[in-house]
């Protein structure tokens, strides 16, 4: 007898109201991690209760660590205790961001093994760049049979790290390594996203020496020591992003609280372009809808430009917006994977390698749906609060991976959405509301 999770959506709901948007998936996947660098305890506060969380919070104590709840989103991690620096297989694979052990683990112990990263399956997204960086820094890198070993011979040392692209988990990694390393290290082409900024700042206030963090050039200069500190993760600007979209996607009117404006700049610009009403307060944000939505062009790439993980959801509202758009997806690999799910919906997009041209229609129409990805679930989330009719989704674990409580928040918003667990026997289906 198997069980299964899906979100059930009755669409054609107008959400209103006041939502606070959680702690940075994408920071504190890397702040975790870093944990493990300090020389004493330290209290972590705003972090999401998100799945991806559970799994670092797990990997953490099977290395030996000693994580503490304290209260709502806030744990204590004292990692003194840390005694291994091999990361089991079985946690990795669940998470893309398992690979932020590596640089962790390297910069404690010179050494580490670690499981090839999971997550998404959003196309090639190799760790070239990421063993790079550790080369540089003093390292051997070994793969063998999905597992990396990275080992030292006489510890990490500064050095100049240029990475062929713009990567964030490339750029993060070799921060994590080169903080306690000897001498200065300068990354160069160096990525720019909040959480990278929030990382640094996280390991500064325990006593690192990060410069640049935000820029395309940061410089570290390697300590021996890092003291433990009390630190609260950033707002989550892609949850933040996605419940701006749902707002407008419904025509609704609703005030996004905790969230640094800054950090929407980009997300703001698009929004405001397809006919999307945005007020801007010290910390929050309100979306409204007074017109018709309009059709627009949007390019993802690289912070500060339109982030590829809102690509999904801005396609699902401009499938409401009147004429034709284009998409061009400038950051990863097969980010288009939702497109058939939501053409179950009655959505008109056409996919020709990066570029999606979408013809706007006006309306969605429910249907049984299947999430691909962390951001294709949230757009079909999206799509199902628009549409007539009802919406299940299903594999909606990896929407958990990314987004605490969303049924729950859509749901004080005004959603009519329940999150029911199917018992599949073999002589018929059973659900339940849970």
């Amino acid at each position: 007898m198997n069980t299964q999770k899906k979100f059930v959506i009755k669409g054609g709901r107008v959400l209103n109201g006041e939502v606070e948007i959680s702690g940075a998936k994408n920071a504190v996947v890397a702040i975790l991690p870093a944990a493990i660098l300090a020389d004493e305890p330290c209290i972590i506060e705003n972090v999401p209760d998100i799945s991806d969380v559970d799994i670092s919070i797990r990997i953490l104590r099977e290395l030996g660590a000693k994580v503490t709840y304290l209260g709502p989103h806030t744990y204590e991690i004292d990692a003194r205790g840390v005694n291994s620096s091999c990361v089991p297989y079985e946690s990795a694979r669940k998470m893309r961001a398992s690979y932020y052990f590596m640089g962790a683990l390297l910069g404690r112990f010179k050494h580490c093994r670690v499981s090839m990263p999971g997550g998404c399956p959003l196309g090639d997204r190799p760790i070239d760049q990421h063993l790079k960086a550790f080369k540089k820094l003093g390292a051997d890198t070994k793969v063998d049979r999905g597992m990396v070993d990275i080992t030292t011979a006489n510890g990490l040392h500064g050095a100049q790290i240029f990475f062929d692209c713009v990567t964030v988990g490339a750029t993060m990694n070799a921060i994590l390594a080169a903080v306690k390393a000897d001498g200065l290290t300068i990354i160069e082409n160096a990525a720019k996203e909040p959480h990278i900024v929030d990382l640094a700042s996280f390991l500064n206030s325990m006593g690192a020496e990060i410069m640049g963090a935000g820029t395309d050039t940061i410089k570290i200069r390697g300590v021996k020591y890092l003291r433990g500190t009390s630190y609260a993760v950033i707002p989550d600007q892609i949850e933040a992003g996605t419940y701006m979209v749902a707002a407008a996607a419904t025509g609704g009117n609703v005030l996004i609280k905790n969230v640094i404006p800054k950090h929407l700049e980009s997300i703001i610009s698009v929004m405001e372009k397809i006919g999307v009403k945005i007020e801007q307060f010290d910390d929050s944000v309100r979306v409204s809808v007074d017109g018709p939505l309009v059709k627009t062009s949007v390019k993802t790439r690289p912070h500060p430009g339109f982030p590829t993980d809102m690509q999904p959801q801005i396609s699902a509202l401009l499938c409401l917006a009147e004429g034709t758009s284009m998409i061009k997806e400038g950051v990863s690999e097969q980010r288009f994977q939702y497109v058939d799910e939501l053409r179950r919906m009655g959505a008109d997009i056409q996919v020709d390698g990066k570029v999606a041209v979408i013809e706007g229609t006006g309306k969605l129409t429910g249907a049984p749906v299947k999430a691909c990805d962390l951001r294709a679930g949230a757009a079909l989330m999206i799509a199902g609060l628009a549409a007539s009719g009802v919406t299940t989704i299903e594999d909606i674990f990896h929407i958990e991976r990314g987004y605490s409580d969303m049924a729950g928040k859509l749901r004080a918003l005004g959603a009519c959405i329940e999150k029911v667990t199917v018992v599949q026997k073999e002589t018929g289906t059973q659900q339940d509301a849970v």
